[in-house]
């Protein structure tokens, strides 16, 4: 038995939940966010409450029982707080600053990294190395935080590059 797939997942006020054609659509006051449904597994909406249920107890629905309850929490958290990742910039002349829609970063290279935000993401940037990226899905805030995050790993020697806030980055001592 799936734990947290048998939670039935609050509905709060201010936000709509539909299912239809096999997809589960929630809109609240920050947007709204759609999901398929997986295989072997319903969702009922009744009252304030939507309910996952599996089909049988084969391995594949187990898994998925799990994954769309949360899938579906994640969305209408997503819609009603939203979701925010902060990441660091550590290192001289390393810096950041927004373009319109632009990210453009300088990370020791010999030129600048600009990145295309996606629609539905915000980046604030503070002090030029502080950046938090926030938006109303888990899933695209995660992989965007992510790809920013990629530009320039942590270094394991000096420390420097971008790093989430929070992240113990562990320094190896170099060579005497």
């Amino acid at each position: 038995m799936s734990r947290v797939g048998n939670k039935p997942v609050t509905i709060p006020e201010g936000v709509n939940v539909a299912q239809q054609d096999g997809s589960v659509t929630v809109k609240g006051p920050k947007g709204e966010l759609s999901e398929v449904v997986v295989a072997h597994v319903t969702v009922v909406v009744e009252g304030a409450e939507v309910l996952v249920a599996r089909a049988d107890d084969s391995k594949p629905s187990r898994a998925n029982h799990g994954l769309m309850r949360s899938l579906i929490q994640n969305m209408v958290k997503g819609v009603t707080e939203g979701f925010n990742k902060e990441l660091h910039i550590i290192g001289v002349g390393y810096r950041a600053q927004m373009r319109g829609s632009k990210l453009v970063m300088q990370l020791g290279y010999s030129h600048p990294i600009e990145y295309d935000l996606p629609a539905g993401i915000n980046v604030v940037i503070n002090q030029n190395t502080e950046l938090t990226v926030s938006g109303n899905s888990k899933q695209l805030v995660g992989q965007v935080a992510a790809k920013i995050r990629s530009y320039r790993e942590p270094d394991h020697y000096k420390g420097k590059g971008i790093r989430y806030k929070g992240e113990y980055v562990r320094i190896k001592q170099g060579k005497a």
